[in-house]
């Protein structure tokens, strides 16, 4: 509706223009600014575990199952393949007299493992010391295994955590050589990936609080914790015009055990973009456009005198169809005209 800037006489819960109407009340509250997204819950990270053993695969993880530091991924020839944490993957085998951020790795693992303390194995030294062989040799007792003080390569594998078994794609008595692909798996740490539409990316920042809305309509808090830069195109070969690019924007899980387990399951979020407090608010559909540009409330006065009361916007909640206001003759508790519901 487009009008004039003028009062007029007519009483609450009428009708004009054939539509009906009813009264509402300015508030003063807080009020949030919320973008909705669709998203995807899952796991973070993304690792393939490729073998550098050779032999008989022997034993295999299970989907789903955790593997942590120090236990054993899989078997060849009856062999535990252990987990050490480390950024650098194997690519060579480690012995008493070398050096490398490898090295470094493999001590600082050794130590929190409890193989050897900080004070007879320095965790930041990146040299193999007869403490890294007499450590080694501890943990290959552990696992069963020769214990030769020698991190022959294939022995170890080394990711940046504990994992979560995705995928298993090797086959139980398959031939195990370097470089043939054994399993996929994620980190442990729960995450929500939303493709947000690319439009939307400006609104949208790391930090930002968000309702993550599960599977079963329970909901949990969460928070912005990365926003993609690149926008991308749906790579599906749809002839739909309507598809926009989007970009990554990542969610973490405040309390990650609310979210379950499920993995790739479809989560509804809700993401805080902006906030205010102690404003003036009022319904969407209360606002009438004027002629000459701008918006104004209806008001209607104790003595049921209708009269147009210019205002600016400012925040919009669009969940809640509300909006903050703002201008003078302006304040909590007027009566003011909307639809009628």
């Amino acid at each position: 509706m487009t009008i004039g800037l003028s009062g007029g006489g007519r009483s609450g819960g009428t009708v004009d223009n054939g539509a009906a109407t009813s009264l509402a009340s300015v508030v003063r509250r807080s009020l949030s600014s919320q973008t909705q997204s669709d998203a995807t819950l899952g796991y973070a990270g993304s690792y393939s575990v490729v073998n550098q053993a050779r032999g008989t695969v022997t034993a295999l993880p299970s989907s789903g199952q955790i593997i942590r530091q120090g236990q054993s991924l899989y078997k060849v020839d009856g062999r535990a393949i252990v987990l050490l944490y480390g950024s650098i993957p194997a690519y060579r085998t480690l012995h008493k007299g070398m050096s490398g951020v490898d090295v470094q790795q493999l001590n600082a693992d050794l130590v929190a493992l409890g193989y050897a303390t900080s004070s007879e194995l320095d965790p930041t030294s990146d040299e193999f010391s007869s403490a890294t062989k007499n450590a080694i040799k501890k943990l290959q007792a552990d696992l069963g295994i020769a214990d030769t003080g020698t991190l022959t390569l294939g022995q170890a594998v080394f990711l940046p955590g504990a994992v979560r078994i995705k995928t298993v794609s090797a086959t139980l008595g398959s031939s195990a050589g370097p470089g043939s692909p054994i399993l996929q798996a994620t980190s442990t740490r729960r995450q929500v990936t939303i493709a947000l539409d690319a439009a939307l990316q400006t609104e949208v920042k790391v930090g930002d609080r968000v309702t993550i809305t599960l599977p079963d309509n329970r909901t949990t808090p969460g928070v912005v914790s990365a926003v993609g830069r690149v926008a991308t195109s749906s790579s599906s070969g749809s002839s739909d015009s309507n598809t926009s690019p989007t970009v990554e924007v990542t969610v973490r899980p405040l309390h990650p055990a609310a979210t379950g387990r499920l993995d790739q399951a479809p989560v509804r979020v809700s993401i805080t973009t902006a906030s205010v407090r102690n404003a003036l608010v009022v319904p969407v559909n209360a606002l009438l456009a004027l002629a000459g540009g701008g918006y104004a409330l209806e008001e209607v006065t104790p003595a049921g005198v209708h009269k147009l009361v210019p205002v600016e916007l400012g925040l919009f909640d669009d969940a809640e169809g509300l909006v903050q206001v703002s201008g003078n003759g302006l304040h909590a508790g007027q009566r003011i005209v909307v639809p009628a519901s």
